[in-house]
């Protein structure tokens, strides 16, 4: 198994990683996808620096001990903020800190966050120093290959560069350039065309860094391929909507030999932490929104996303319904596994 290179901060492996994507990546999902793969690398949704500062901060910050290792994702520019959220996420425990250079969302770009910032250099090389020199946990930058009117290769390795000086190790590359005018968030992800190659020549030109792909990635298979020419992986929709991808993880990518939890193990595994959210006042729906996808391309699929998803919210009894849930599938799935 080839290994990355070697780094002052190495944290934690990030040979296969869970993006960050916001209202998805929250708490209850990483729980839910820590009970499937106990290697893979789980991140936080975007958390802007002036919510972790003036906001609730336990909201924010806070995560079950069961989802580590886990990373934290901030969004921000002015370099003194992102120092001191970085200090707070190495208080927290979070085992690495990463600034999203990545989103093309208007909101975001008015704030001088995401994207925007490939055209400032200059400020994310700032804003990177300043985390390193508050925390000793890794510092991360998550990006684009590029922005509309600063797309060259020329002007990637510029940007890689300058972060580099300023003391970035592992860069996380989205292989898509963003549009940040006419295009919306969920466009970017699918009209500019994936570059594979530019992120593989990032890495030959810059071998003593750690550069993990991202975008467009769906098939283990297919993911394997690029570990020889990179030193990891970033998935992240495919990851969402079909989480059992994540069971074959740890053996492939880790040569972990541990058996995996089977579908329906992870939803027994998974009803002790529902039922602590609802007597601490939450929904039950908080939790199960997230597991929709779980058995994807198996008989009664659908039955179970109609269930969690329209019928959760007619009952008085939610866990009676999550536990006649798992009684039906657990016997449909035997029904398939006599027939096969």
């Amino acid at each position: 198994m080839l290994q990355p290179p070697s780094l002052s901060r190495p944290g934690p492996s990030r040979r296969f990683c869970v993006a960050p994507m916001m209202d998805w990546t929250d708490r209850h999902y990483r729980y839910f996808a820590r009970l499937i793969s106990r290697h893979t690398l789980l991140y936080t949704e975007m958390v802007t620096t002036g919510a972790v500062l003036h906001g609730d901060r336990a909201r924010f910050l806070g995560y079950h001990p069961a989802e580590q290792p886990l990373a934290l994702q901030l969004g921000g520019s002015d370099a003194s903020e992102l120092a001191q959220c970085a200090r707070l996420a190495e208080q927290a425990g979070y085992a690495e800190v990463n600034l999203n250079v990545g989103c093309p969302s208007d909101r975001v770009q008015n704030n001088l966050i995401g994207a925007c910032l490939m055209g400032h250099p200059e400020l994310v090389a700032d804003g990177v120093k300043a985390m390193l020199d508050a925390c000793s946990i890794p510092v991360t930058v998550k990006h684009r290959i590029g922005i509309n009117g600063r797309d060259s290769y020329e002007q990637l390795v510029d940007f890689v560069g300058r972060v580099h000086e300023a003391g970035c190790e592992t860069f996380i590359v989205h292989a898509r350039i963003a549009i940040l005018e006419g295009l919306s968030p969920k466009e970017n992800r699918e009209i500019p065309p994936l570059r594979y190659d530019v992120v593989h020549q990032l890495k030959r030109d810059f071998p003593q860094l750690e550069i993990i792909l991202n975008g467009g990635l769906t098939d283990l298979d297919a993911m394997q391929q690029h570990l020889p020419k990179l030193d990891g992986l970033m998935v992240g929709r495919e990851a969402y909507h079909n989480p059992y991808l994540l069971a074959d993880v740890d053996h492939r990518f880790y040569g972990d030999q541990t058996p995996v939890r089977s579908r329906i193990e992870v939803l027994q595994a998974l009803r002790p932490y529902i039922a602590s959210h609802i007597e601490a006042g939450g929904s039950m729906h908080h939790v199960t929104r997230h597991i929709l996808g779980l058995f994807q391309g198996l008989p009664g699929a659908r039955h179970f996303r109609r269930q969690l998803s329209t019928e959760v919210h007619r009952t008085e009894q939610p866990l009676a319904l999550y536990d006649q849930l798992l009684e039906d599938m657990a016997a449909r799935l035997a029904v398939r596994d006599c027939s096969l």
